[in-house]
């Protein structure tokens, strides 16, 4: 089974309903379809959608044989959102923690696979004010409770997304710079610590512990291409799912959004 998670930063910029620019360039096509049929997932989970559904094309809304689930933001249009397109279809969907402050911005949807419950979940972004660092953390807080939850009723959990955290120094090409960005805080990286204390693993790192791969760039300065990036997009797996991964790896040449596709596969 192949899972990829990707933040693709607009679903009408990267499906071609909107045009994109990049480098004084525009284009008008549906690069989400064409990575879909060249990498054929069993599953994909989006991040920052920024879209509701009924915003959408009907023809654009999922590719010929996915079936698709949309968390859309209601607190104001535009704004985060994620989505799953499945080849299998789950046993269960649920888009809420039951918290109306964080149900509001479209952040999670919970899709149980019978062998195992995927996570889609777009993580806040901390920014520089404690209003929304609180936030972020406490997301971070009762999200992982609603996971234990689940763990202790023998779930096996694999918890994909954009986290907006870069775990370790490794993570990012410029840590000593950033310790006070948001992002690399010692607050939210101790988020990250807890999740592996907790009974996590980053698949990513259980397969490579090679510097230098990173998930996300600046669109400022030609940081992609220079290759200044962070590694802020994750699949962790509870562990007792871990045998089942194969292998995890990163697809940066794949273009369309500030992020790069991550992939996932298990033997399942």
């Amino acid at each position: 089974m192949k899972i990829i998670s990707w933040n693709i930063n607009g679903y009408r910029s990267v499906s071609g309903q909107n045009p994109s620019k990049r480098f004084g360039k525009i284009t008008q096509e549906n690069k989400l379809f064409k990575f879909i049929e060249d990498v054929d997932p069993d599953i994909i989970c989006m991040q920052e959608t920024k879209a509701d559904v009924s915003q959408i094309n009907e023809e654009l809304r999922s590719p010929k044989g996915y079936h698709d689930f949309w968390h859309s933001a209601t607190s104001k249009k535009g704004y985060s959102g994620v989505l799953i397109f499945s080849k299998k279809e789950p046993v269960s969907v649920n888009y809420k923690l039951g918290i109306e402050k964080f149900d509001v911005e479209g952040r999670i949807i919970e899709a149980e696979f019978g062998d195992f419950i995927l996570f889609n979940v777009y993580f806040p972004k901390g920014y520089a004010d404690n209003e929304r660092l609180d936030y972020k953390m406490e997301f971070y807080d009762k999200f992982f409770k609603h996971c234990d939850n689940l763990r202790a009723q023998g779930k096996k959990l694999i918890v994909c997304g954009d986290y907006n955290t870069a775990h370790k120094e490794i993570d990012l090409a410029r840590p000593k710079t950033n310790t006070k960005t948001s992002g690399f805080m010692p607050l939210e990286r101790e988020a990250l610590d807890n999740i592996v204390e907790s009974g996590y693993t980053d698949c990513f790192r259980h397969i490579c512990n090679e510097p230098d791969h990173y998930s996300w760039w600046s669109q400022r300065g030609r940081a992609r291409e220079n290759n200044v990036g962070w590694r802020i997009d994750y699949h962790f797996v509870s562990n007792d799912l871990l045998s089942s991964v194969t292998d995890a790896y990163h697809l940066p040449e794949t273009l369309g959004s500030d992020h790069c596709p991550i992939v996932l596969e298990l033997d399942i």
